[in-house]
């Protein structure tokens, strides 16, 4: 049995790390809010740079591929699902956000089905930095946000959740955009009475 590579062993500590990341959130322990927010911060900054190792040591596998979105959606579906039992976040907010990210993951695998790749967007990358901050300012809102902090009568997490929801949504309508015409392209380049390359 071969031994994972590093890339595909940072993949694998996201995916561990989502239940104790929701052991923190929703256990009273102390400073568990804390410990949560360096779990999540790290486990999120180490989304980049499992990426950037596989492409430097050309290190990109098929088990890369599996892990490292499966890593993602686990790691912020754990976070979204503690902080809705909280009641700090709420849930239809959060099943969106969920719904938008398998969403893309089935459009993903139906494309590579037609070797079409959906590359990251720039939408689709924006909107998992708001993502990091919202979900990480929703961790520590009752520690360390007062509740006189507001604009226009609305907590500042509110307006950060909203910019998430926001670029959820359009960065969805953008990868299904793009893929469609992408697919339709593969679709034309593969029909018989093409003599192009397929």
């Amino acid at each position: 049995m071969t031994r994972p590579n590093l890339p595909n062993s940072i993949s694998l500590f996201r995916v561990l790390v989502a239940p104790v990341l929701m052991v923190f959130l929703l256990v009273e322990l102390p400073a568990g809010d804390i410990v949560a927010l360096v779990i999540f911060a790290i486990a999120a900054l180490s989304d980049s740079l499992d990426g950037y190792i596989a492409r430097r040591r050309r290190q990109t596998t098929v088990m890369g591929a599996f892990l490292d979105p499966l890593a993602d959606k686990l790691l912020v579906t754990a976070a979204l699902v503690s902080l809705v039992s909280l009641n700090r976040l709420s849930a239809w907010v959060a099943m969106v956000v969920i719904a938008r990210e398998f969403a893309v993951s089935g459009l993903r695998m139906v494309a590579a089905a037609q070797n079409v790749v959906i590359s990251a967007s720039k939408w689709g990358k924006t909107k998992t930095v708001m993502q990091i901050l919202a979900i990480a300012a929703l961790i520590v809102e009752p520690r360390w946000f007062r509740p006189t902090w507001t604009l226009g009568g609305r907590s500042i997490t509110w307006y950060l959740v909203m910019l998430m929801l926001i670029l959820t949504v359009v960065s969805a309508a953008d990868y299904f955009w793009h893929a469609r015409r992408q697919l339709a392209g593969a679709a034309m380049a593969k029909s018989p009475g093409d003599s192009g390359p397929a």
